[in-house]
C-alpha cells in the first residue's frame, strides 16, 4: 500500500501566487519541483525535538503587499526597529516586501540590495546561480516547503573588491496571521569584498497562529568577509522555523551574530560549511527562554578546507519550564589539514522548572588538526549573588548584573547601537525584570 503525503501548500497555489507576483518563469518551475521533492522527504530531526508533533501547517496564503515610498508609511512595528537616516534598507510586510533604499554611493559601486522576487527577474543570471546552493531543497520536508512557498526576501551582492563601511539592514514583520510569511535571504559576497548585514524579525498583533520557515543562504567567494546579524523576536503566535547555511571559498571569513528572543517554539540551525583553504568561521549565539517554550538551536561548523578555523560559542537563560536543547557539531573531515575547531555552549537556568541540554560535538576525520569544546548546565552562582549583595546590592539586581554580563560579550556585538539597546530591552521583558 502506497501512503500520500499531504502537504500544507500545493501547486495550485504556487502556481497562483507566482502569476500574482509576475513571477520569473524558471522560479516558477524550481518552486514546482521542490513541492513536488516535497512529498517525497521526511521531516528534519533536530537533537530530542520531534517536529511531528508541531504545527507546521500554518503557512497562510498570499497576499499582495502595499509598497510604500517613505519610512514614515511602514507600520509603527517596523519604524521601532530602523536607524534614524537609516538609507540602505529593505522592509517585508507579511508576504511581500514593501520598501526598498540603496544609496546613490552604493548602487554606483555595483552593489544589489533589493528584494528576492525582483532580483530573480533582473539579476537572473546572478540569482540562478546561487539560489539553493547552501540551503538545498533536498534537505528535508521543510527545507523543500520553504523553496517551494518562500516570498518577499533579500538579495544582497557585493562586487569585487568593495569594501562596505556602513551596514545594509533589513526588517520582517508579520502582522497577519492568515498572510503567508516565508522570506529568503541570499548574500553574494564577490571575491575580496566586506560587507556587514543586519535585519531582525518580529510579530505584532497577530490573532492566529503563524509558520515561519525562513532560510538564509551567504555565499562567501575568496577573500570574501561578511558579518551577518539577525535578532528574531516573534510572540507566542509563531513558531519559528529558520535555516542559515555559509559557503566559504578560499580565505574567506563569517561572524554570525544571532539573538533568539522569540516567545514561541523555535527550531534554529546555523552552520558553516568551510570549503576552501584559509577560511574562518565565528558564530555567537544567545537565547532566552521563557513560559513553556520549546526550543532547539543547532550551530554547525564544516571544514573542508587546510588550516580552516571556526569558533561557536551560545549562551543560553532559560526561566520558567521553558527546554532548549543546544546543539554544537564541529566536522573536520579527512584532508581538512592544520584545522582548528572550538566550540562553547553555556546555559544557565533560572527555575527549577527549567531545562537545558548543552551538546558539544567534535567529529574527526583527520590527525593533524586541533580541536576543543566546554560545555556547562547550571544556575546563578550564589557565591556571586552574595558578594553583590555584601556591596549593598540587592538580591533581585544581584541575579539581573549576574544574567546581563552572562549575555553581555554577544550583544555588544550588534553591528547596530538601535538594535542593541532594543535587545537589551527585549532581555529585561524576557527576564521579567
Amino acid at each position: 500500500m502506497t501512503l500520500t503525503t499531504i502537504l500544507p501548500v500545493q501547486a495550485a497555489q504556487i502556481t497562483e501566487w507566482a502569476a500574482a507576483r509576475g513571477e520569473a518563469a524558471w522560479l516558477t518551475e524550481r518552486r514546482l519541483q521542490a513541492l513536488e521533492l516535497a512529498a517525497s522527504l521526511e521531516l528534519p530531526k533536530p537533537e530530542k525535538t520531534k517536529l511531528d508533533r508541531w504545527n507546521l501547517s500554518d503557512y497562510g496564503t498570499f497576499k499582495a503587499a502595499a509598497v510604500v515610498s517613505s519610512q514614515s508609511d511602514l507600520p509603527s512595528a517596523a519604524q521601532d526597529l530602523i536607524e534614524e537616516g537609516t538609507q540602505n534598507l529593505i522592509v517585508q510586510h507579511n508576504s511581500g516586501v514593501v520598501f526598498t533604499s540603496l544609496s546613490e554611493e552604493l548602487s554606483a559601486k555595483g552593489v544589489i540590495f533589493t528584494d528576492l522576487e525582483t532580483a530573480a527577474r533582473e539579476h537572473e543570471v546572478l540569482v540562478k546561480k546561487y539560489l539553493g546552493t547552501a540551503v538545498k531543497p533536498s534537505e528535508h520536508q521543510v527545507s523543500a516547503l520553504h523553496h517551494a512557498a518562500w516570498n518577499g526576501g533579500v538579495f544582497l551582492y557585493v562586487p569585487k573588491n568593495v569594501e562596505l563601511e556602513v551596514p545594509l539592514q533589513a526588517v520582517f514583520l508579520s502582522d497577519d496571521a492568515s498572510a503567508s510569511f516565508a522570506p529568503h535571504i541570499l548574500v553574494v559576497a564577490d571575491t575580496n569584498s566586506r560587507v556587514t548585514y543586519v535585519d531582525n524579525y518580529v510579530s505584532a498583533g497577530l490573532n492566529g497562529s503563524v509558520l515561519h520557515n525562513g532560510a538564509v543562504e551567504v555565499i562567501a567567494l575568496d577573500g570574501a568577509k561578511v558579518q551577518y546579524a539577525t535578532v528574531h523576536q516573534f510572540g507566542k503566535e509563531v513558531t519559528d522555523v529558520s535555516y542559515r547555511r555559509a559557503l566559504l571559498s578560499n580565505d574567506a571569513d563569517i561572524e554570525w551574530i544571532v539573538g533568539e528572543m522569540n516567545d514561541g517554539d523555535t527550531v534554529a540551525d546555523t552552520a558553516t560549511t568551510l570549503n576552501g583553504r584559509g577560511t574562518h568561521s565565528d558564530a555567537k549565539i544567545i537565547a532566552i527562554g521563557s513560559g513553556a517554550q520549546k526550543l532547539n538551536f543547532t550551530t554547525r561548523a564544516v571544514h573542508f578546507g587546510k588550516s580552516s578555523e571556526s569558533d561557536m560559542f551560545t549562551r543560553a537563560v532559560m526561566r520558567e519550564e521553558a527546554q532548549a536543547i543546544i546543539n554544537g557539531i564541529t566536522k573536520i573531515e579527512h584532508g581538512a589539514t592544520k584545522s582548528n575547531g572550538q566550540q562553547t555552549e553555556k546555559v544557565l537556568m533560572l527555575s527549577p522548572n527549567a531545562r537545558g541540554d548543552a551538546n558539544p560535538i567534535l567529529l574527526i576525520d583527520e590527525d593533524d588538526v586541533m580541536a576543543g569544546h566546554a560545555a556547562s548546565v547550571g544556575k546563578v552562582n550564589p557565591d556571586q549573588v552574595y558578594y553583590l549583595m555584601s556591596r549593598g546590592i540587592s538580591k533581585t539586581n544581584a541575579e539581573r548584573l549576574i544574567i546581563y554580563g552572562f549575555l553581555a560579550p554577544i550583544i555588544a556585538e550588534i553591528p547596530l547601537e538601535l538594535l542593541r539597546t532594543r535587545l537589551q530591552r527585549i532581555v529585561e521583558r524576557k527576564l521579567g525584570q
